[in-house]
């Protein structure tokens, strides 16, 4: 059976991938890159038709692949994005960005807009779901950010704390009783420290496989879970990604205009 790594841009869907990516580490893999945009990309040039796979691992939401010789490859997802790992004597349906074959196993990457080589881990912060979370480290990146940025974008600027995207930003601060739109400059330590811990612990769950229900991600409109107040949705920040939120439990900070 095919073995399918969904595309959602958050730090535990990569962390995922990495696992179940395990089985090629060690081998010898044949590299190819079917795709004609992935083939402007030169990684199989680069990386050559056969090179030792060394290791795989999630740093944020980007996949690194080390290979003998120094090479990372980098894979990010995007939205679109998504790996499959089946048998090698399956068929491989469509063109993938990027076929990993090894004696049983191929990883195959379909729709992938950034495939390079590439180090991103000395280019972002400390990662939530590291084996142990640099919690302060996390903190003090946040403090060196724009005070003016609210909560909700710097918690999803992925060079100062690594893995959280709009799904789990909007989970965690409802847990933590933090508004999404309150400024870092109003924020206590406290109030970040507790946003970072329920990241954590809730991606943890996740990605062991104790995932629980959505309290307010894309529940505009539903009552809120502790309170019973309608949760709301507007985009935020240069992105425009949604945040979800309730006025009541979350409050302290409302959308800017409000």
């Amino acid at each position: 059976m095919t073995d399918t790594l969904q595309a959602v841009p958050e730090g535990d869907s990569l962390h995922r991938a990495a696992r179940r990516l395990q089985p090629l580490v060690g081998e010898v893999v044949e590299i190819e890159t079917p795709h004609p945009q992935a083939q402007v990309t030169r990684v199989a040039e680069r990386l050559g038709p056969r090179r030792r796979l060394e290791s795989v691992e999630a740093v944020g939401k980007n996949l690194l692949l080390r290979f003998e010789g120094g090479l990372v490859l980098r894979s990010h997802l995007r939205m679109n994005g998504r790996w499959y790992v089946q048998p090698v004597e399956k068929p491989v349906l469509g063109r993938p960005w990027l076929v990993l074959r090894g004696e049983r196993l191929q990883a195959l990457q379909f729709n992938g807009p950034v495939l390079r080589i590439d180090d991103v881990a000395r280019r972002v912060g400390p990662d939530v779901l590291a084996d142990e979370p640099d919690v302060d480290g996390m903190l003090a990146r946040l403090r060196t950010a724009d005070p003016g940025t609210s909560v909700g974008e710097a918690l999803q600027t992925q060079r100062l704390v690594a893995g959280i995207g709009n799904m789990w930003m909007a989970e965690a601060l409802w847990e933590a009783r933090v508004s999404p739109w309150l400024r870092l400059r109003e924020a206590s330590d406290e109030q970040l420290r507790g946003a970072l811990e329920s990241a954590i612990g809730l991606m943890r769950a996740s990605l062991d496989g104790r995932r629980g229900g959505r309290r307010v991600y894309r529940h505009a409109g539903r009552p809120c879970p502790r309170c019973g107040t309608a949760i709301r949705s507007r985009g935020q920040g240069d992105g425009n990604r949604t945040a979800y939120w309730c006025p009541a439990c979350q409050a302290g900070a409302a959308p800017p205009g409000e």
